[in-house]
């Protein structure tokens, strides 16, 4: 099998042709700036809806933001030398393009992975980045607020926790301890500012009083070149790619 990076490079260059046979570059990067605007503007939510809202937009979460957040999180699993127990899979809810929990399984090889979203456009591209990068996993459309999680299951939750409403990420978040207890870690990242994730410092103390951490992340890289070349387009510069999580690893 390709290496990891091979498989990364493969699945980046799978990207831009599956996207810009349809759309220009200018299209996309005017989509990627509206994006980031609305990142960080939106205060306590993002809209899935006005997220993948078009296929400039679409195009834009898949091929530029998809390959950050899979940096991002690899990085991160790696920082933590966060392992799956043999035989476990992993559960990715609110799993978006699949990048997250694909990052993970890359490094972890699960026994399974599993992606859960609303959008449909979302469980379709997710289910294209598992068999771009060579990984068996399988996508469903589905609540995943009100999915349990199954035993012998690791979980993460990458920048989706935040779309939920109070009652849900308080019943998530008891749910996420028990599954730690139960010997499955469970691993969440948000973006470094908490001013989009009021409730994180209440997570944060559950998480360490079950033997888990909470961590700030900066990680200086060198983009991929299609990845370089957007960025400079719309004017943005992640050279540096930031995050924080909550990691809780298996108690038994």
């Amino acid at each position: 099998m390709a290496s990891i990076d091979d498989r990364f490079l493969h699945w980046l260059e799978a990207l831009q042709e599956r996207h810009l046979s349809t759309l220009k570059f200018s299209e996309v990067r005017k989509a990627v700036q509206a994006l980031s605007s609305l990142y960080v503007e939106r205060r306590d939510r993002i809209d899935a809806a006005s997220a993948f809202d078009g296929a400039g937009k679409r195009a834009a979460f898949a091929m530029y933001f998809g390959p950050l957040h899979f940096l991002l999180v690899r990085e991160i699993v790696r920082a933590l030398d966060a392992r799956v127990p043999a035989g476990a899979g992993i559960f990715d809810l609110g799993c978006g393009a699949g990048v997250a929990g694909s990052a993970w399984a890359i490094e972890a090889c699960p026994s399974r992975l599993t992606g859960i979203d609303r959008s449909r456009w979302a469980i379709q591209e997710c289910k294209w980045t598992y068999k771009t990068l060579g990984i068996a996993g399988k996508a469903m459309a589905a609540d995943f607020n009100k999915l349990p999680i199954a035993s012998n299951t690791a979980v993460i939750a990458a920048f989706s926790i935040n779309e939920l409403d109070a009652v849900s990420r308080n019943r998530l978040r008891r749910e996420f301890v028990a599954t730690a207890k139960n010997g499955s870690p469970v691993l969440i990242i948000e973006p470094i500012a908490k001013r989009v994730t009021p409730w994180w410092d209440e997570w944060s103390l559950d998480w360490k009083a079950a033997g888990g951490r909470d961590d700030e992340w900066r990680f200086r890289l060198t983009l991929p070149e299609p990845i370089a070349l957007m960025d400079k387009a719309a004017g943005l510069d992640h050279r540096e790619l930031t995050g924080r999580s909550l990691w809780l690893p298996a108690s038994r």
